[in-house]
């Protein structure tokens, strides 16, 4: 019988020891209940599993590499905000490596190589970090596999063949000025209405930048598990309104033109469409901005 195939995961706390010693014990120890619990969440919150906790270890599973992904990326954005504590926010940082394989499954827990390769993935994780495979990257969909950078090669103890390790960024970088020039530049508009769930916002040219997402920051939020927290934002530039995505999973723009997946890019709004973050338009009907220029 073929062995079930599982995404095994382990995320735990960067510099835990160093935290006592520099808060004591009355606040450290509570700190790191907070994070695990934090983690404890997004684990459950994408159809995870825990196995079991290790101290500020965590171990848990998922039935494909895409849920997997979409945990580790949400527990490294809320770790990231820090973790508040009495009205006080402290800085945190988890270390997460992960692998998809074959796995014996045994009065709750789980064992097997590709349990053993993803503790090494997370053995070799920093702080900030999430790091896997190359063959778990291979089983994610297209939005978590672009996010995916080759890191290095290396030889894992017990195994004759090299692996290939990569990192799933998750920060929001820069972003690439690609999109702008895929259709011929609009005339000058006036004015750009946004509408989603009730929400309605009409944007002039004299307007700051402002964002969308599902965090409590964004000007206009969006209740997707799928967006950001700061997942897109909008700017005026010579007369026009440009969309620069800033995101983790991209965004999906449907306009006049054509259809348009953005990753770190822009692109110039004009006419009326259909915004999506994260996800397509297609598998995403209900949780869409529409927009439209108005001259």
């Amino acid at each position: 019988m073929a062995k079930p195939q599982l995404a095994i995961l382990f995320s735990d706390i960067s510099g835990s020891t160093s935290l006592y010693d520099r808060l004591g014990d009355a606040v450290a120890r509570p700190l790191i209940t907070a994070c695990m619990e934090q983690m404890d969440r997004a684990i459950t919150g994408h159809n995870g599993t825990v196995i079991k906790t290790i101290g500020d270890e965590i171990m848990c599973t998922f039935l494909n590499a895409d849920d997997a992904s979409a945990a580790c990326i949400q527990m490294q954005e809320d770790i990231s905000e820090g973790i508040a504590i009495e009205g006080t926010s402290h800085p945190m940082a988890i270390r997460i490596g992960f692998h998809y394989g074959p796995v014996i499954k045994e009065k709750g827990d789980v064992f097997g190589d590709a349990v053993n390769i993803a503790a090494r993935m997370a053995a070799l994780a920093k702080g900030g970090q999430i790091i896997t495979t190359k063959e778990t990257v291979a089983e994610m969909n297209p939005v978590h596999k672009s996010s995916a950078r080759l890191l290095d090669r290396l030889t894992v103890k017990g195994k004759r063949e090299t692996i290939d390790i990569y990192e799933l960024i998750w920060q929001e970088e820069d972003v690439t000025h690609i999109a702008t020039g895929l259709f011929a530049a609009p005339e000058e508009v006036g004015r750009l209405k946004l509408i989603y769930e009730g929400q309605e916002k009409t944007l002039d040219l004299t307007m700051h930048p402002m964002s969308m997402g599902r965090g409590k920051r964004a000007d206009m939020m969006v209740n997707d598990s799928f967006a950001s927290r700061e997942h897109v934002r909008i700017e005026t530039r010579r007369g026009k309104f440009v969309l620069l995505d800033t995101s983790t999973n991209g965004t999906y723009v449907e306009t006049q033109d054509g259809s348009f997946y953005l990753r770190r890019e822009e692109l110039v709004l004009r006419g009326k469409g259909r915004i999506s973050l994260g996800r397509e338009l297609a598998e995403n009907p209900d949780q869409f901005i529409s927009f439209e220029t108005i001259d």
